[in-house]
């Protein structure tokens, strides 16, 4: 019993990373953020409680960045290629993600199929990206083969995906 319940707490702790990642990069792709106390209190606003260290660890993995923004000092910024609504879309990610054609879900795998040609290269972008939803994936031509952790469901995994190729939300659907 204790053992299954540490393993819920890991579990739920995992879901609620994604969902406010997730909820992070749409902060500051909408919105101008000057510091941390003010991304913060937008995250409170959704319901995420968190203290500033967490912030800061999810703000390093997602690679935030502060760029200057006139005489109004600095702002948040998503990397290139990263943004929900990206400003290029010519970007890889984004492109790749246009190779995506559906996603389904059988225990704990999933298999994605794409376009002809660009399942492997999905798949690099996801390896790279060490989710830790994903276990491992094995790529053919047109098809993904992902092995998700125990505990992942599939909306934990297409948070995941979403975090990873943000073109895909509009795709995948929750």
């Amino acid at each position: 019993m204790n053992k299954f319940a540490g393993g819920l707490h890991i579990y739920t702790k995992m879901k609620n990373r994604v969902s406010r990642q997730l909820a992070i990069k749409q902060i500051i792709v909408s919105s101008e953020i000057h510091s941390q106390d003010e991304l913060l209190v937008k995250l409170h606003e959704q319901g995420y409680h968190l203290t500033q260290a967490t912030l800061s660890r999810d703000m390093k993995t997602l690679k935030v960045a502060k760029v200057p923004s006139g005489d109004q000092g600095y702002i948040y910024v998503m990397p290139e290629g990263v943004n929900i609504e990206s400003r290029d879309s010519g970007d890889e990610v984004n492109f790749l993600a246009d190779g995506f054609r559906d996603l389904n879900f059988s225990g704990n795998l999933a298999v994605m199929r794409t376009r002809p040609g660009y399942a492997s290269s999905i798949a690099a972008v996801l390896d790279n990206a060490e989710p830790y939803e994903i276990l491992g994936s094995i790529a053919g031509d047109d098809t993904i083969l992902l092995v998700m952790r125990e505990g992942i469901s599939p909306r934990d995994l297409k948070n995941s995906l979403i975090l990873i190729m943000p073109k895909l939300q509009e795709k995948i659907g929750k």
